[in-house]
């Protein structure tokens, strides 16, 4: 009696396939009728998984391992169809090659083949249309949701901020998660950075959809949305590897659900992620030829201005060409009203700041933690609900109950620091004295000097035809 082990796999509930169970029931009748061996853990079934790639399929990994393995503890692999096997012609000779040379052979139990060289043939006929039948139907589905994606239709995980209500036939914006979403964009129409807008939500103490953290990417992801502006985008990414395709790949159409951002905010949104996005990454104070190197940007493309022969700074794309406006300025004279800068600053007593508590939607804000300390009352009445009932035991409503006091401190503080300064008027002018005093020492070294400045500057700004130069502070 030969010992064989099933391969199951169904890619999609539907497609014209047989489910999981009816193909093992017919696969055990073929082991009794023809005196094979199989037992429970040789059955490997894997569900919803297509036969395109055989790198992706675990189940089918695990037992080529141990069709291949030493203990060799199964001669045959029954499978309903050769197409179970693999749908890719080129994967399945390469598979079987590799079992025929372990003394294992693949069995369709719906395709009996004759021995010889007719029977490989036919067998490579099925093969090839199996892989053919893959190719037109992927054809079809693309064909089909590319229309649908032309439609406005969408037909993918919805964005943060929407959720499907069974009422209606498209998205629906979710008010406590569209709130956020307006904030981030305001947000970084104000100045801030992907990261410094993504702590500042964890702050308020919101979660993506998936439960996580805002990361940087996270926000950048929403800002550069379209769905949020009304419109729907498709084909955007390889499948395989998830890397992005080219933009004229696209499909871009109006949709069907209401946007939470204005067409304007949002494509100004876009223009200020075109013009801020660094073309190169700063380098580090110790790498810096001078100690501006990497901190003046060009008022025109973003991109940062870099030292040519020893004596000028020039915005980095006009010299490739892709920048229209000259910034040449000598690195003497830019030296001098970077200084000078600093030094009308801490002359000037007049000058304001934006503390860290970004003070301009102080009552969006608000606004935001009182939602979420009033979903932490809502939680504790449902625990203390849940203890009377005894659901919980006294140790568990214990342990909840100080988890949410946790969190209602954290609220509560960030609350409070919302209408509070984060620094005086004097402490930040004695911050940026004890830089200026650096900087403007000759006699220093060029990197204790770089450090300096970027311990409070994140980037200056030089436009040569308006002459003027904008600092942005860290503080």
């Amino acid at each position: 009696m030969k010992t064989a082990c099933a391969y199951i796999r169904v890619s999609t509930d539907k497609q014209e396939e047989l489910s999981p169970n009816a193909q093992k029931r017919l696969i055990l009748d073929y082991c009794k009728k023809n005196n094979y061996k199989i037992t429970e853990e040789y059955l490997f079934i894997e569900n919803g998984i297509s036969g395109k790639k055989a790198e992706k399929r675990p189940q089918f990994q695990k037992m080529i391992r141990m069709a291949k393995s030493k203990e060799h503890p199964f001669d045959i692999i029954l499978v309903w169809k050769f197409s179970r096997f693999a749908r890719n012609q080129e994967e399945s000779i390469v598979y079987k090659s590799l079992l025929k040379k372990s003394n294992v052979e693949v069995i369709s139990i719906s395709e009996p083949l004759i021995d010889g060289p007719f029977g490989s043939l036919i067998e490579r006929i099925i093969e090839w249309m199996d892989e053919y039948y893959s190719i037109r139907l992927s054809g079809e589905v693309m064909r089909g949701m590319t229309e649908k994606a032309l439609h406005g239709g969408y037909q993918s995980a919805l964005p943060y901020g929407y959720r499907y209500d069974k009422a209606h036939s498209c998205p629906q914006i979710y008010e406590p998660e569209a709130k956020v979403v307006t904030i981030i964009f305001n947000l970084y129409n104000e100045g801030k950075s992907f990261l410094e807008i993504a702590r500042y939500i964890n702050l308020l103490g919101y979660k993506t959809k998936r439960g996580a953290a805002f990361e940087h990417r996270t926000i950048r992801y929403i800002l550069q949305n379209p769905f949020y502006k009304g419109y729907v985008r498709w084909n955007r990414q390889h499948h395989d590897d998830h890397t992005i395709k080219e933009q004229s790949e696209w499909i871009i159409a109006k949709g069907q659900h209401k946007a939470i951002i204005s067409e304007s905010l949002f494509d100004e949104t876009q223009n200020q992620i075109h013009r801020r996005t660094l073309p190169y990454k700063s380098r580090a104070a110790s790498c810096a030829s001078h100690w501006l190197s990497g901190m003046i940007k060009c008022s025109s493309c973003g991109a940062s201005l870099v030292v040519k022969n020893k004596r000028y700074y020039q915005c980095g794309k006009y010299n490739k060409g892709s920048c229209p406006d000259n910034h040449s300025i000598s690195i003497k004279i830019l030296e001098k009203i970077v200084l000078d800068s600093f030094k009308k600053i801490l002359d000037c007593d007049t000058f304001t700041f934006i503390p860290n508590n970004i003070d301009k939607t102080a009552d969006n804000n608000t606004q935001l933690l009182a939602i979420q300390l009033k979903k932490i009352e809502d939680k504790e009445q449902r625990i203390k609900q849940a203890y009377r009932d005894g659901i919980d035991s006294l140790e568990e409503y214990k342990e909840n109950k100080l988890l949410l006091s946790k969190e209602r401190n954290t609220l509560t503080t960030t609350l409070q620091t919302i209408n509070q300064n984060s620094a005086t008027k004097t402490q930040i002018a004695n911050e940026i004295h004890s830089v200026y005093d650096i900087i403007k020492d000759e006699t220093l070294d060029n990197t204790i000097r770089a450090a300096a400045l970027r311990s409070i500057v994140d980037h200056m700004v030089y436009d040569k035809n308006k002459d003027t130069l904008k600092i942005f502070f860290y503080i």
